[in-house]
């Protein structure tokens, strides 16, 4: 069997399982940070005023359990983080140790 899927629905579906992780957001000054809980020392994802940083393992998840390649994971993410938070980021990235990855919406 096959089904036709929208973008649109996959983001739905996509914004439900983030919804799900019962991310905790906290504010540092100018910065923003989705955190699993208020004693984690790493943030899933940090924000700042233009900037939308992403960990690479919540990326890699959201493109395996979705079938999805980076980009469109990150581009999902992206979306999920803007819909929180009210804000357009003019750049979002994954970091690791060595390879950042940046795409502008």
């Amino acid at each position: 069997m096959k089904y036709l899927i929208t973008e649109s629905q996959l983001d739905k579906v996509i914004f439900k399982y983030l919804d799900n992780q019962d991310f905790v957001y906290m504010e540092y000054g100018i910065n923003g940070y989705f955190l699993n809980s208020e004693k984690d020392e790493y943030a899933q994802i940090k924000l700042n005023s233009h900037r939308c940083t992403i960990d690479r393992k919540l990326m890699t998840e959201i493109a395996s359990f979705f079938s999805l390649d980076n980009f469109d994971s990150l581009s999902s993410i992206a979306k999920w983080v803007e819909s929180k938070t009210g804000t357009h980021y003019i750049t979002v990235g994954v970091e690791s140790d060595i390879i950042v990855y940046y795409f502008k919406k």
